[in-house]
């Protein structure tokens, strides 16, 4: 050591002693599950069994090789990540509370989302986990609609404004850029498919035609229909309701099918008060397919495991301002069909 810090009284030779011999000191970070389950739905919309659940799935995509200088644990960055999901807090906001940076809050959600998404196949499957019969019993419980195999709907999640030349694109009918995320449900509110990869501007029926659900249905694979609104043509195997029902039959088809397609209105309200962060997307558009795909997982997961459902909002009545699309007429004589057969 020079002889200029030898002096015990000299007070810039000690600043200088401690900046060459600060020790390391590392924050003491609590066990995330250390905590009731009421708390653990509170923060992550998981119980301690669910969380430890997701963490077997994700370990292999997720956990560090190394614990050195403390890195984080496998159940620290899940909860860290469901935390975001769940509160749709800035990422510097949930790096404060748990005294990280906001480069590592980043840096960890993003690992546990890639992860999630390569769990889309797993958990996301049409027409459901149970069999198309039990699934179409389901849904005729409901209202005496027969056949049902899935109901299908869009929903706009709202990002912040991409920078460049296809930032229009995202502007959806209500001036406000979003993402359309076209999905599917069974009668259980589980997510049987998804497509989250259209700017805002798309319409309801374009992402459905160009959908590989879309194919699959065309080439025969499924015995049962989907129920849609009016945004969609009324198809042999999607239908959709009477635009002016005259007789009583066709109101009685009109309620059966609006009561019955609810369920995918009321899978969008659960999956949106579950994970707030959906309310606005702070990141990039390919970013925030990822991430809609990654809560789209834990959803089915939580429903799966009955974890416990948010308090959310009931159904929104129908958009009369959605254009109508032109119906096909071997779609029409379905739904004719159908009414003459059930609807007496």
């Amino acid at each position: 050591m020079p002889a200029y810090l030898d002096d015990p009284y000299d007070i810039g030779a000690q600043i200088v002693r401690g900046s060459l011999r600060r020790a390391r000191v590392f924050k003491d970070r609590q066990n995330p599950l250390a905590y009731p389950d009421d708390v653990l739905h509170e923060r992550y919309r998981f119980s301690a069994e669910g969380i430890r659940y997701l963490c077997q799935l994700l370990e292999a995509d997720v956990s560090n090789v190394t614990r050195r200088s403390q890195a984080l644990t496998i159940e620290q960055m899940l909860c860290l990540s469901l935390r975001y999901f769940a509160s749709g807090q800035y990422m510097y906001s949930i790096g404060d509370a748990e005294n990280l940076s906001k480069n590592t809050v980043c840096r960890v959600i993003r690992k546990v989302v890639l992860a999630l998404t390569k769990l889309v196949d797993a958990f996301v499957v049409f027409p459901g986990h149970l069999p198309a019969r039990q699934i179409k019993e389901g849904f005729y419980a409901i209202a005496g609609f027969p056949r049902v195999i899935g109901a299908i709907d869009c929903t706009h999640i709202p990002i912040s404004a991409p920078l460049g030349e296809h930032e229009r694109d995202f502007v959806n009918r209500k001036s406000k850029h979003t993402i359309n995320v076209q999905m599917t449900c069974d009668h259980h509110y589980m997510i049987t498919s998804l497509d989250a990869r259209w700017p805002g501007s798309v319409h309801d029926s374009r992402i459905f035609r160009e959908s590989s659900l879309s194919d699959r249905f065309h080439q025969g694979q499924f015995d049962g229909i989907l129920l849609g609104d009016r945004g969609y043509a009324c198809m042999k195997f999607l239908i959709t309701p009477f635009p002016d029902p005259q007789t009583r039959q066709q109101r009685s088809f009109n309620h059966a099918h609006s009561v019955t397609r609810a369920r995918i209105e009321m899978t969008f309200g659960i999956l949106k008060a579950r994970f707030a962060c959906l309310k606005v997307l702070r990141v990039k558009p390919d970013r925030a397919c990822q991430t809609i795909a990654a809560c789209v997982v834990l959803q089915n997961v939580a429903t799966i495991r009955k974890e416990r459902v948010p308090p959310h909002d009931p159904p929104p009545p129908p958009d009369i301002t959605d254009p109508i699309t032109l119906d096909h007429p071997t779609g029409r004589a379905v739904r004719d069909a159908i009414t003459n057969q059930f609807f007496q």
